[in-house]
């Protein structure tokens, strides 16, 4: 049930993403490339809030913690190393911030923390929507950035998440009792 909500929330932003973009061409680019560009601004911040959300909806009070530390990482190193590279931008702006992809960075590590945390039923449909974010960045209008640079934003965006994050376990602790043949067990096991 969560994953359909989840899954037609992210559809409903898309859609009236859709309903807002920018009218036809302008001669120089089809509306599919607006469409684009509108879906990937829209889904750099909807997967990290999504996954807020998601750990908000389960009570992980934790997992709220762990995605704030892993999206302000991800967002420190991606600017720091935008300010160190001053890499020039594909579109010829004369704009140094290229490297790594900003948006890329921001879908992936939501995206890999939703899977990191809550498992890949959750993870399969936020990572092709990250994808989704990368493409936007090369092929919108005026390709704002090249593979290398989408490829280093997702590579940020997971290893800040990896770093940080450990799979969701709702129970800590079990405790069993076993008797038999005059023996008596109980056992405590606690997980970390």
């Amino acid at each position: 049930m969560e994953k359909t909500v989840i899954l037609l929330g992210i559809f409903l932003i898309t859609f009236v993403n859709f309903a807002l973009s920018q009218d036809g061409s302008d001669g120089q680019h089809e509306r599919w490339e607006y469409l684009l560009e509108d879906t990937g601004d829209v889904l750099q911040l909807a997967l990290p809030i999504t996954a807020g959300i998601m750990t908000l909806a389960k009570k992980d009070y934790q997992g709220t913690k762990k995605l704030a530390l892993s999206y302000g990482t991800t967002l420190a190193v991606t600017y720091s190393l935008k300010y160190l590279t001053k890499k020039a931008r594909p579109e010829e702006r004369n704009r140094y911030d290229s490297f790594p992809s900003g948006h890329t960075s921001s879908a992936f590590s939501g995206a890999s923390f939703i899977q990191r945390r809550y498992g890949w039923k959750y993870g399969v449909p936020a990572y092709v929507l990250a994808t989704l974010v990368g493409v936007s960045r090369t092929e919108a209008p005026d390709g704002y950035h090249d593979g290398w640079d989408v490829v280093a934003g997702a590579a940020v965006g997971i290893a800040s998440t990896y770093l940080f994050t450990k799979p969701y376990q709702k129970e800590h602790f079990d405790l069993g009792f076993s008797a038999g043949n005059d023996t008596y067990v109980l056992t405590f096991r606690y997980k970390f």
